[in-house]
Formats: structure tokens, sequence, C-alpha cells
């Protein structure tokens, strides 16, 4: 592995994940032909065929299975250490990743409370949280829970219902509860099937879309879209409709950040996302009630 490059891998890794030279040349901006000859080149040098090859279908053999994982775990290192490398030399800040319109309204709150660093924010959408706090790219996060927390510490900070925003005009929207049995043939934001509860996983691929993206398709029925009552209070819109849904798990707030961790600034954030949450709930956190249309 010590004699093999960086652009090697990861050529490989996108032929091997899109099982087809063409695709994979596409997702690199290059040509087949170069591309090609870079994977004959890798085999060469590794003295063993990675990839079986017919004229419609590219299959990996059990030499390509194993540089396959090896390879995505190598190139994660790599894109690792660009990150920290990059900001040991830039003024230290503290790197929040969060989910845009998800913090509950703790985060003025907690950014004024918080002293110990600036305070930089990396929104994204659902599960694009998590993989900064692997790569480096982030130091903590603010982020719906259930998630994966595999090397990870992670803190519950509220909880509360979720609801279901519906076009006003829904034949749905006329009831005061919706089951998820309901929503059959309904779509999430995200492509899923709605009746699943968001317990889909999300298809490979899946472009984000942010607030005014998904209530301008929820308007026009062409999608649903599950969220936290505390976050639909931010948002009372003339023609979406909020009901509580049946059979979905309640929304949980967390915080989460790296197991391995030993910055104070880190322990300093989550200390004060805990005082913060916990002085919402001494101050009445809401009590779940139906939001009309």
């Amino acid at each position: 592995m010590s004699s093999l490059e960086t652009r090697q891998l990861r050529y490989f890794v996108a032929v091997a994940e899109e099982r087809h030279f063409g695709r994979a040349a596409r997702r690199l901006g290059m040509a087949q032909p170069p591309l090609s000859r870079a994977i004959r080149e890798l085999e060469r040098q590794l003295g063993v065929e990675l990839l079986t090859r017919t004229t419609r279908l590219v299959t990996l053999t059990p030499a390509g299975e194993t540089l396959l994982a090896d390879a995505r775990l190598a190139l994660d290192a790599v894109a690792t250490a660009e990150h920290r490398a990059r900001r040991s030399g830039r003024q230290p800040v503290l790197r929040l990743a969060l989910r845009a319109d998800y913090d509950a309204g703790l985060l003025p709150k907690i950014l004024d409370a918080y002293d110990e660093l600036p305070v930089e924010l990396l929104l994204g959408g659902r599960g694009e949280q998590v993989p900064p706090l692997h790569d480096g790219r982030a130091d903590v996060a603010l982020l719906p829970t259930p998630l994966d927390e595999h090397g990870l510490d992670v803190e519950p900070l509220l909880t509360g219902p979720h609801v279901v925003a519906l076009a006003a005009t829904d034949p749905l929207a006329a009831r005061a509860t919706v089951r998820l049995a309901d929503l059959a043939g309904r779509r999430l934001p995200d492509g899923t099937r709605a009746e699943l509860g968001g317990r889909e996983p999300v298809p490979a691929g899946t472009r984000s879309l942010d607030v005014s993206q998904i209530f301008s398709l929820v308007e026009v029925g062409c999608i649903v879209w599950f969220l936290p009552e505390w976050a639909a209070r931010r948002f009372p819109r003339p023609n979406t409709a909020y009901r509580p849904v049946d059979g979905l798990d309640p929304a949980t707030l967390a915080v989460a950040w790296p197991a391995e961790s030993r910055s104070r600034a880190v322990a300093a954030f989550v200390r004060t996302a805990r005082q913060v949450a916990q002085a919402a709930v001494d101050d009445d956190w809401p009590e779940p009630t139906t939001l009309s249309a």
C-alpha cells in the first residue's frame, strides 16, 4: 500500500462503486481510456486482477473487494489529515455541525453563553452532521437522534413530539391526528416513503433541500415532511398544516462529539448546551399541542 498513490485509489474506488468505467469516468471528470489504463497499471503494479470485465458489467474479484475496503479507509484517513493540517495553521475556532432550524431555538442562547472560542457553523441536511465529526471538519454537532453513535459521545438535550407538515388542502389535514399508514404513497423530502416514518435508508446521491424548497413542495402536495413540533412552531404558514403522527417516535435533540476528543473548548460547549437546555425545560418547555394550518 505504501507504493500506491492516492490518485490510483480514488480511480479504483470510483470504478468499484459504479461497476462501470463510463460512469466512473464521468464521476471523476475524465475520459474513459486513461481511466482504463490507470486501472490496468494498478493491477500490474499489484500483480493481481482486481476487476472482472465484460462488455456490460464490471465486478470485483476477491482481491478487488479487499482493496476497496482498504482504499476507502486510506482515502478517509488522507482527507482527515488534510482537514486537520489546514486547521492547525488557522485561528482557533469551534466548528459546529447542525441541521438548519433543528436547534429547538437553543442555538442563539448557547452561542450567547459560550465564550471559549468563536463558533463557525456547518449547516447540513438529514444525516450530514456525523461525517464531519469523523473526518475533522467539525468539532461538535447539534443533531436529531437516532444516529450512528460509533466513535462518538452523545448526550440528549431535549425531547418532544414529531408532527407531519402537509398541504393545507390535503384531505389528511382535516384530521386531528394522522397515522403512518395514512401516509402510504407519499414521499419525504429525501425521497423515502413516508409510511416508514423516516426509517428507510436515504438513496445514494440524494440532493439535500433547504427549508424554503421543502415548504414549497409541501404546499403544492408533492411531499410531506416530518419535523419536531419545536421546529414547526417557528414556521407558521397559511398553506401548511401540521398534524401529530400516531406511531412516529419522539424527536430528540442531542449534542455529539468525537469520543477521542480531549478539547477543553468542546467540553465547554457541551456543558453550555446542557445548561441552556435544562433552563429551557425549567422555563416551561412547551407541552404537545395540535398546530393548525
